[in-house]
């Protein structure tokens, strides 16, 4: 297996424990988002930006 797609799944994969940290924060409310809330979020974007250059890497370096 490549391990630039194993990477992919990596991102995918904290992209999705982020995603749904971030989710059962907001839905409980309290302490936890009001002080991880915004810090969760920040983490979901980047993961989401690595995930996309990583797939965009991926599909420029498979077609080569």
């Amino acid at each position: 297996m490549d391990p630039l797609f194993i990477l992919i799944l990596l991102a995918v994969a904290g992209v999705v424990i982020a995603l749904v940290i971030g989710m059962g924060g907001f839905a409980k409310g309290g302490s936890f988002n009001h002080k991880y809330g915004n810090k969760m979020m920040r983490l979901r974007l980047i993961a989401q930006f690595a995930a996309v250059v990583l797939i965009m890497a991926y599909v420029y370096f498979s077609r080569q």
